[in-house]
């Protein structure tokens, strides 16, 4: 599963949930350019006596995918119209330009931008998960300049918008 991130060669995925009759629920879209390596989870090998002895599977963490990137086709047992499922799908689109490599910082930085649960936010709200990104991208030695950097990318993507210096608002 990593190595298909890394070579950008992931599918999208269908999320499907129905109810004890049978009905659909909910169908979420996942589209393949929000799976980063810090949404996948290796699993522990299967063991001796399995019949892929030593096979390694992994868990996607849904939790850990921006919100943004569970699209609903279907919720609540109602369809959800065409056009919304389309426009959202398109003011994502973007992110399919950033380079896997690079894909990871962004994709953690508009999750956690999300977990702010505000509207408007200011830089130094973002640099308390700092140590959380961090611990995400060991190999990063300069975590804010690249969480201003992140911030940047996002505002590209016409996902976030500059208000006055070091404050930010989402647009939606």
């Amino acid at each position: 599963m990593v190595r298909s991130i890394r070579a950008d060669k992931i599918p999208n995925l269908l999320v499907l949930q129905y109810s004890s009759d049978w009905f659909v629920q909910n169908l979420l879209l996942v589209p393949r350019f929000f799976f980063s390596e810090s949404v996948i989870e290796k699993r522990k090998p299967l063991g001796p006596q399995a019949r892929r002895a030593g096979w390694v599977g992994c868990n996607i963490l849904l939790g850990q995918i921006p919100i943004d990137g569970r699209i609903a086709i279907v919720a609540d047992g109602a369809p959800v119209p065409a056009p919304q499922v389309r426009a959202e799908f398109a003011r994502m689109r973007g992110l399919a330009e950033i380079p896997p490599s690079l894909r990871g910082w962004t994709l953690d930085t508009l999750n956690l931008i999300r977990r702010l649960n505000k509207a408007q936010f200011k830089l130094k709200d973002v640099y308390e998960f700092e140590d959380e990104l961090q611990a995400a991208h060991p190999h990063n030695r300069n975590v804010r300049p690249k969480i201003r950097q992140q911030l940047q990318v996002l505002r590209d993507l016409g996902l976030l918008k500059f208000t006055s210096p070091g404050e930010y608002a989402l647009t939606d």
